[in-house]
């Protein structure tokens, strides 16, 4: 069981940056994939970004095409974090952000049980 939390939401102005924080529970964190969806107003959710520990010290990381470049996601095991750092965000940009956790890595949110209660960004002048 893994329960997570956001939080870093927020307005922010176009090309400025914003970093999202998600918290999570568990003592098995490290073996979860974690991934940042986000939905707008009157849209479906869709995959942001994921990343999942392949051994030792390395990860994978994957971002959707629509903000690779702009975004990074990270994750600190030792805090039970994960980080999404959104630099030069876009009006289009604008959603609610969402943190979860699944056992695989994958960028279908289906596949993912465990879901934060999600955070705003505005990206606007």
């Amino acid at each position: 069981q893994v329960h997570v939390v956001e939080s870093g939401g927020g307005l922010v102005q176009p090309g400025g940056s914003l970093r999202l924080s998600c918290a999570a529970s568990g003592r098995t964190f490290s073996n979860y994939a974690m991934g940042w969806f986000r939905q707008a107003p009157g849209k479906e959710r869709e995959f942001v970004a994921a990343t999942v520990r392949t051994g030792g010290w390395s990860s994978y990381t994957g971002y959707a095409d629509s903000v690779k470049g702009r975004f990074t996601i990270s994750r600190d095991n030792a805090k039970n974090t994960v980080y999404l750092l959104m630099n030069s965000p876009k009006p289009e940009d604008t959603a609610v952000y969402y943190c979860a956790a699944s056992g695989t890595y994958s960028s279908d949110s289906h596949s993912y049980d465990y879901w934060g209660q999600g955070t705003q960004v505005t990206v606007s002048s």
